[in-house]
């Protein structure tokens, strides 16, 4: 257990706040580091039948070019949120910007199978750093009200946005170059990017105090537990010994971590983040929509290019519609804002979602891209835009600035969470699904899909559901645990 420490105190001022006309580079800056997580989730995916063959992995270690950046990123966002709040959080995205880029200059020249696990490991660290300071860095610099939630609209669909954008660079760099480029891409966008963050970024306040080390390895630990147990999951089903094994060790210490967390006097994760019913009810979103959604992603790739065909470059292309819809959306989402509130605005966003996924339930094999794919994709990116911005701004709203790292940890853990349990569901699905099908590959394909979506129209109605009973859309009154 932490033992109680002095009260949180700012050693250093939090550097000038930049003027007006420059918010507009801050956010440039800010983004693009996020961005560069978001491309990183799929560039590779396209790659990995290039790496199998050049690295000679094996079909099982191949999964693990993925697990090994997921596991470093999910198990350790909670501590990267909360170091950022300790020792600032430009210095911290700033040391995440580098690691991100280095580690993606080793991976790019790896010559082995381990070389390059490492090298994944070691960008999954670096997400963690920069995924909730980015977040964070939104919410210090820019003030309450229109001008964050412009922020906020813009930063949200960096992960969709960069997400489609991985899978078209993902295959023009294979195709035209090497598999290498997927990740040496990383290297000038990030060197770029740390340099630019002192110069146009204010830096946060530090504040003094006792490290909460217990809540950080009980947390890191317990995360990292649950993590492995879905990956297992994913790829060897919920009977899977290890698996379970894993989801025993984090219950365990989850539970620890509340308890730790829960007489901290600094602690890594405020309980009291959780006191508020508008806030605890934008988390359960942010846990609920991704596991919906995410796995139907992953489901619409495989459709792309196994039934209808599509090359990996092809394939990334015609998810462009979704992130046209979703960059289009959240451009008016702000003004939406001002005008209705957050709890509408997030409401009809969850119900386009819950259409998307139930119209790709009523997938068949002979649908083709018009008829089948485009109209889900055009309401997911539309659903997307006015979901995740509302969620965002209702957890964020009215946080004491010593905590934003804290809270946007959180955020963006459950986040992560959420799209690695959906993606679990759904493919277990999937496979209970296609175990005893007829037909030939595509159709049975498309049959598994199709229940897979149906789950995940399912979850999206439950966090429909949820925001619509939990969440209030009354504005907080003064910032908690205002220092």
């Amino acid at each position: 257990m932490s033992s109680p420490s002095a009260p949180s105190t700012t050693v250093d001022p939090l550097s000038a706040p930049p003027r007006t006309a420059r918010l507009g580079t801050v956010l440039f800056v800010v983004v693009t580091a996020y961005l560069m997580v978001g491309v990183d989730s799929t560039v590779v995916n396209v790659a990995l039948p290039d790496i199998q063959k050049d690295l000679d992995f094996s079909p099982t270690g191949l999964s693990w070019v993925l697990n090994a950046y997921t596991l470093a990123f999910g198990g350790l966002l909670l501590l990267g949120g909360r170091v950022g709040d300790i020792v600032g959080r430009r210095r911290t995205l700033t040391i995440g910007v580098l690691l991100f880029a280095t580690s993606s200059l080793l991976g790019g020249l790896a010559t082995d199978s381990a070389w390059l696990l490492a090298a994944r490991a070691l960008q999954g660290v670096g997400a963690a750093l920069i995924a909730p300071n980015t977040l964070a860095l939104i919410t210090t610099n820019f003030p309450e009200g229109s001008r964050r939630h412009h922020a906020l609209g813009i930063y949200t669909s960096m992960a969709g946005i960069g997400a489609s954008i991985g899978l078209v660079i993902g295959g023009m760099l294979t195709s035209w170059a090497s598999w290498r480029w997927s990740l040496l891409i990383n290297v000038p966008i990030g060197a770029a990017v740390a340099l630019a963050l002192p110069r146009f970024v204010g830096e946060t306040p530090r504040h003094a105090g006792q490290f909460d080390a217990a809540g950080a390895l009980t947390g890191t630990a317990g995360m990292t537990s649950l993590v492995y147990a879905f990956i297992r999951v994913s790829s060897d089903g919920w009977g899977d010994t290890q698996a379970q094994l894993g989801f025993s060790f984090a219950a365990a210490l989850l539970a620890g971590f509340t308890l730790v967390e829960s007489r901290a006097a600094q602690p890594i994760m405020p309980l009291r983040l959780f006191t508020s019913r508008n806030r605890a009810g934008g988390y359960a979103g942010v846990l609920l929509l991704p596991a919906g959604m995410f796995g139907a992603f992953y489901f619409l790739t495989l459709i792309s290019q196994r039934v209808l065909d599509y090359s990996p470059l092809r394939a990334g292309f015609a998810f462009l519609p979704m992130t046209l819809a979703m960059f289009t959306v959240v451009r008016v989402v702000p003004r939406l804002l001002a005008r209705f509130g957050a709890k509408p605005v997030l409401l009809t966003g969850m119900a386009l979602l819950v259409t998307s996924a139930g119209w790709l339930w009523q997938l068949r094999p002979g649908d083709g891209y018009s008829t089948g794919l485009l109209g889900p994709l055009v309401l997911m990116g539309l659903g997307v835009g006015l979901s995740f911005m509302p969620l965002n701004a209702t957890i964020l709203a009215g946080i004491a600035p010593r905590e934003a790292g804290a809270a946007s940890g959180l955020l963006q853990t459950l986040q992560w969470l959420g799209g690695t349990l959906g993606l679990s569901i759904l493919v277990t699905v999937f496979g209970t699904a296609t175990r005893h099908a007829t037909g030939s590959p595509s159709e049975i394909l498309v049959h598994g899909s199709a229940r897979a979506f149906g789950v995940g129209a399912l979850i999206a109605l439950t966090a429909l559901l949820v925001s619509a009973l939990v969440i209030t859309g009354r504005k907080p009154e003064r910032a908690e645990g205002t220092a």
